[in-house]
């Protein structure tokens, strides 16, 4: 899809639509909207006398042949109450509007941007919208309908003092939107298109493609750095494991500068090995390696935006099978640290392998790390599908964190990380337990445990189990894969 910067006036554009958004107010009939209004004869001022116009949050409103405009079409959009509007509104605005328009058999249409907000900000925002909001997850259809597309956007209202700041917010927003929808295209893959050397080979493709440095561990190479935990995750499959590690190093590094460490877990298919899961709905743990291509969509957005801080991002790839060699409940393991494991329930696996990539990150050199991944179904209990779960060692780290996820429009929620919670997890037999004894806080203990792994280094889990998959299409985004916490992890990195 092609995106542009339009300065010229909205009244001369001829496009198959028009788009723009209003406000939910006692008069939404003011600025932009006053003057669309009067050019299509007061239309829009009868429609909000009659309540179909009103404002109300991605409420849309078509209008075809608008009177006064050269545009086939006027879609208004709901914008919400103006007091709570920000960035994260406007895309999902954006984003609602070209999923609506597209099953019109729109084309091309123009998305006007409302006085006062004419920022930098603005224009990424409806550039992320609208590509992110224009990914399908029909990949594999043969009955796709191949003439609903969006072929052209142009953001409109940017002129003169603005245009820099537009033009500079379509790129930005472009390298995010794109990132975003790689590591989407990743986890909606099945298991038998992405295995975990497929994963790696699609890894080291898009690092080679953006100039980043890639190094991919092979099973021999992951033996002699005794990653056992990963190992013993790996052992139940004929599919053998893959440590991925893509480097992004500034062109002039500052000295003393934070060096970030990103860990993604990447279980390619997750079985819960001999604890294995319920028949029902295990299809979807395909995407219980969200937490690694959400990583690799970074570092591929990094490449293009070029921060002033090193990245090193490890990705420890593997299925969780329950094969005749497979891991049993029971079973003591030493992770790469020297760290002794019980496991109790092998379908806790996530943390394993994010044990030995943590522990990696760090003798990569390493100094703050967060790590992703799909960890728990308790975090699902705590928070449902709106907030992705935050557990951080170091609260200045953690509250950088969460300042940038509140910039990016991502809902994340602090949760708890009492010493007390240590003692769920203290083994009987081995160094720490992968589970708690049935005390509850499934989803603490198990940050807990990756916990151990991090040590003194400035270190952040986010549990995105809940919030990598949508299970239904919202207004602006398509069901399946979301490519949740990327964009907040753009922005903590670009802003240190």
């Amino acid at each position: 899809m092609q995106i542009t910067l339009e300065t010229r006036s909205i009244v001369t554009l001829a496009e198959d639509a028009l788009v723009t958004y209003l406000f939910e107010e006692s008069d939404p009939i003011h600025g932009r909207i006053a003057e669309l209004d009067k050019l299509t004869g007061g239309l829009l001022g009868r429609l909000a006398k009659s309540g179909e116009l009103t404002g109300k949050t991605l409420e849309l409103t078509l209008v075809h042949a608008p009177a006064g405009l050269k545009t086939a079409r006027l879609l208004l959009v709901g914008a919400g109450k103006p007091g709570q509007f920000n960035p994260a509104t406007l895309r999902k605005v954006a984003g609602a509007a070209l999923r609506y328009l597209k099953t019109r058999g729109v084309h091309k249409f123009v998305f006007a941007v409302r006085e006062g907000g004419l920022t930098e900000e603005a224009a990424q925002a409806v550039t992320e919208g609208v590509i992110a909001s224009d990914f399908e997850s029909d990949k594999y259809k043969t009955d796709k309908k191949n003439d609903k597309f969006i072929e052209a956007l142009s953001i409109a209202g940017y002129g003169g003092a603005e245009k820099a700041a537009g033009e500079k917010g379509i790129a930005r927003g472009r390298f995010v939107g794109d990132s975003q929808n790689f590591a989407r295209d990743l986890v909606n893959e099945p298991s038998n298109k992405l295995t975990p050397r497929i994963l790696a080979e699609k890894a080291e493709a898009m690092a080679t493609e953006v100039g980043l440095k890639v190094e991919i561990l092979d099973e021999k190479k992951i033996a002699d750095l005794k990653m056992g935990a990963l190992l013993s995750v790996a052992q139940g499959s004929v599919e053998p494991p893959r440590v991925i590690v893509v480097t992004y190093t500034p062109a002039n590094p500052k000295l003393g500068a934070p060096v970030i460490g990103l860990v993604g877990k990447a279980v390619t298919f997750d079985t819960g090995g001999i604890s294995i899961k319920p028949s029902d709905g295990m299809e979807k743990m395909k995407y219980d390696m969200a937490g690694g291509a959400t990583m690799l969509g970074v570092m591929r957005a990094l490449a293009a935006l070029k921060p002033s801080v090193k990245v090193i991002c490890v990705v420890p790839a593997t299925e969780n099978m329950p094969g005749g060699k497979a891991q049993k409940p029971g079973d003591i393991q030493t992770a790469m640290s020297g760290k002794t494991i019980e496991v109790l329930n092998t379908d806790a696996e996530g943390r394993l392998i994010l044990a030995d990539g943590i522990h990696y990150a760090k003798q990569l050199g390493a100094t703050h790390l967060v790590d992703a991944a799909t960890l728990t179904g308790a975090i699902v209990v705590a928070l449902a599908g709106i907030n992705v779960g935050v557990f951080g060692s170091d609260q200045a780290w953690t509250d950088k964190l969460l300042a940038s996820a509140k910039a990016a429009g991502e809902k994340m929620w602090p949760m708890p990380m009492d010493e007390e919670y240590r003692e769920f997890i203290k083994g009987s037999f081995a160094d720490i337990q992968n589970i708690s004894s049935g005390k509850g806080g499934g989803a603490i203990t198990g940050a807990m445990f990756i916990r151990e792994f991090a040590g003194d280094t400035p270190w952040i889990h986010l549990d995105i189990a809940g919030t990598a998959w949508n299970d239904d299409a919202k207004p602006w985004l398509a069901k399946g894969p979301t490519g949740v916490a990327l964009r907040t992890l753009v922005h903590l990195i670009t802003s240190l």
